[in-house]
Order: C-alpha cells, then sequence, then structure tokens
C-alpha cells in the first residue's frame, strides 16, 4: 500500500496523501465527479520509493472534485519608464479543488 504519490496535473508536480485536499489547475469536472490522475511520478511507502520513468505504469490516483473557483486578484501593472506607457490589469487564477480518496499502485 502506497503511502504517498507523486503526480503530475496542469505542468505541475503535486505529493498527495489519502485524505488531502489540494488546489489544481481547473478541469472540466464538476462538482462530485471522480477524477482519475494517472501520470504517477514516483510511489513511496514504508520499504522504499518507486520512480517511474518517466510514469510508474499500472499506478493510478482516485480524487472527488469539491469545487471549481478562482483564487484571489492579483494586480499585473506593466510600464516602462520615460514614455508615458502604461497598463494596470487585474488577474484571477481558475482553479479546481480536490479531495484525494485512494493511491492504487
Amino acid at each position: 500500500m502506497a503511502k504517498y504519490a507523486v503526480i503530475e496535473t496542469g505542468g505541475k508536480q503535486y505529493q498527495v496523501n489519502e485524505g488531502d485536499v489540494i488546489f489544481i489547475e481547473k478541469l472540466a469536472a464538476e462538482a462530485d465527479e471522480t477524477v482519475t490522475f494517472d501520470k504517477v511520478v514516483a510511489l513511496g511507502a514504508d520499504d522504499g520509493i518507486k520512480v517511474g520513468t518517466p510514469y510508474v505504469e499500472g499506478a493510478a490516483v482516485q480524487a472527488k472534485v469539491i469545487k471549481n473557483g478562482k483564487a484571489k486578484k492579483i494586480t499585473v501593472f506593466t510600464y516602462k519608464p520615460k514614455k508615458g506607457e502604461k497598463k494596470k490589469q487585474g488577474h484571477r487564477q481558475p482553479y479546481t479543488q480536490v479531495k484525494i480518496e485512494a493511491i492504487n499502485a
């Protein structure tokens, strides 16, 4: 039984345990849906770690989508000195909140 897994989704890697709640890049899934992450980079257990090349074969992580949302607003301000050129923008990054339910090795 795997204690933890390192998964890849949205161009990022996350170390997850069963029961963890994480915020990941937005997925095309509704709330209460189950999603499967099959890009498992590594599995860790009491007897050591198993690293994939590039992914561990046959390993998958089951997660349940809690909600989709947007993060807090950040301000993006760019300017060029002495040119009178400036631009102010706001940005809210979309996310999906998921709960890890099972790590299948």
